[in-house]
């Protein structure tokens, strides 16, 4: 593990609705000073998260599998942050989050491990590989986090997909891991309702995004969502204590709305969205 620090982070108080009804300015300034972890930090819409949280001044500890991209990362948010007050440090995925000084009062959690794009070959071995990193890590750092989260009354924003909603070819191991995801942190809301634990769950439910990665452009003929804004979007959902976040939200309105009144015409849409000249068989 390596980290860089520039300060230790005070304690904060509790992210709570205060200050947030003036618009994205208000949205900016009740982050400032957070202490915010968001896992899977490398690239794609983790990196537009760190961006965002870097120019909010926050207090920001990143993860990532990959040391090299994810230094990169780090030295941008150290040029974009205003102030040299906010404090980054990089670990491995399974270290624990109580590294981060001073306590927490965000946790993101957004990092998935690899799947490949094609109709599903039996490979048992890797839907338990993937459970492992996209569902039990999270449940894990969830875990660690919750004494520091329940001490300042924050908040879990938990990156999620209409895969884990509606079930969609080509990627049954990644919609799996998805829909225990939605789950187990629904199950954990009631929960902490019923016992009244004052931490947030947002399930952040996105669609086809601009993420960089060509695993499923090839195949599928609808423009992905911009990753900047959707970043932008999760941080907000999050600050705002929402229980779900729906991106991009007309699409996936739409999608859901045919899911409960016609779920035979919206599965036979989701078909003749794809490519199948370009979907290999393994």
């Amino acid at each position: 593990m390596q980290s860089s620090s520039l300060t230790r982070a005070p304690p904060q108080t509790g992210i709570n609705n205060q200050g947030v009804r003036a618009g994205r300015g208000g949205q900016l300034e009740m982050l400032r000073g957070k202490r915010v972890i968001v896992t899977g930090a490398s690239s794609g819409i983790g990196e537009q998260m760190a961006y965002h949280l870097a120019r909010m001044e926050t207090h920001l500890l990143l993860t990532a599998r990959t040391e090299a991209k994810l230094q990169k990362v780090v030295e941008r948010c150290l040029e974009l942050a205003t102030k040299k007050l906010v404090c980054f440090e990089m670990l491995v995925p399974n270290s624990k989050p109580a590294l981060l000084p001073g306590g927490l009062d965000m946790l993101i959690l957004n990092h998935i491990g690899f799947s490949h794009f094609n109709y599903f070959n039996g490979d048992v071995g890797h839907i338990r590989k993937l459970l492992e990193t996209n569902f039990l890590s999270y449940v894990a750092m969830t875990v660690s986090a919750l004494p520091m989260l329940k001490e300042s009354d924050g908040s879990i924003v938990v990156i999620s997909s209409m895969a884990g909603r509606i079930g969609t070819p080509f990627i049954a191991p990644y919609s799996a891991t998805k829909f225990a995801l939605e789950g187990f942190f629904s199950s954990l809301r009631h929960e902490f309702i019923l016992e009244k634990v004052n931490v947030s769950i947002t399930l952040c439910v996105l669609g086809y995004i601009n993420t960089g990665k060509l695993t499923v452009s090839h195949a599928v003929q609808d423009t992905p969502a911009p990753k900047e804004e959707c970043a932008l979007e999760i941080i907000k959902s999050g600050a705002l204590r929402q229980r779900e976040l729906y991106y991009p939200p007309r699409l996936l309105g739409s999608m859901l709305l045919l899911h409960a009144i016609a779920p035979d015409f919206l599965d036979s849409l989701i078909r003749s969205n794809y490519k199948l000249e370009n979907v290999r068989r393994t």
